[in-house]
């Protein structure tokens, strides 16, 4: 195998006499004439990952695969912290003191429609997560106080977690932002950033020994 220069004109063998190819560069001319391309050349490049501010991929992958951030999936956030309060205040009450039938039949009711109302606020994704972890109680019977505790408990942790999220994607996105402003800080020219501080009235100082 030859490699000719770049730039160079190189005779191929097999064509018209006189007729010349001009050889490119990375450009390699087999035994057989025919060019061919260097093998680390063919070979396939890595993808390339763009991941944003908050830490989540923004392309060179599939669409599909990427996670959606926790901060877009809460649709109605201060209707999901009402809720997460009431049920969160209501478990503390199930743990305090002793509930006759009427009270569980009534914090059943409103366990089924705290559940409701949770997942209008929430995205589908959340939303069929909630209802594979949250099992609703049977129509006939009334459920006891354990039951309750354990349901109320239950949502309770899934809430924390999912406040839990909503603060660490905010926090990243934070520190990311702090980060950028930085680097654009550092970015500036020399005593740019200087220019504003002073007395805006004041005219430019004067080297020089007379003012």
């Amino acid at each position: 195998m030859v490699c000719p220069r770049i730039g160079a004109n190189v005779p191929v063998r097999g064509h018209t006499p006189g007729y010349r190819v001009t050889a490119r560069a990375h450009t390699w001319v087999g035994d057989n004439g025919r060019m061919e391309m260097p093998t680390n050349e063919r070979s396939q490049e890595p993808p390339v990952l763009v991941v944003g501010q908050d830490g989540m991929m923004l392309g060179g992958g599939d669409e599909e695969s990427r996670e959606i951030p926790v901060t877009e999936m809460v649709e109605q956030p201060a209707k999901v912290m009402r809720i997460g309060s009431m049920i969160k205040q209501l478990l503390e009450e199930v743990r305090a003191a002793p509930l006759d039938e009427a009270s569980r039949v009534r914090l059943k009711e409103i366990h089924a429609g705290s559940v409701k109302e949770l997942e209008d606020g929430l995205a589908p994704e959340l939303v069929d997560e909630l209802e594979r972890l949250s099992l609703p109680f049977t129509d006939e019977a009334v459920p006891s106080e354990a039951e309750l505790r354990i349901a109320q408990a239950q949502l309770v942790g899934w809430l924390e977690g999912l406040f839990h999220g909503i603060q660490t994607t905010l926090f990243a996105q934070q520190m990311a932002a702090r980060a950028q402003l930085e680097q654009m800080r550092r970015a500036l020219p020399a005593g740019s950033h200087h220019e504003d501080d002073g007395n805006p009235h004041q005219g430019p100082i004067r080297s020089g020994p007379y003012l």
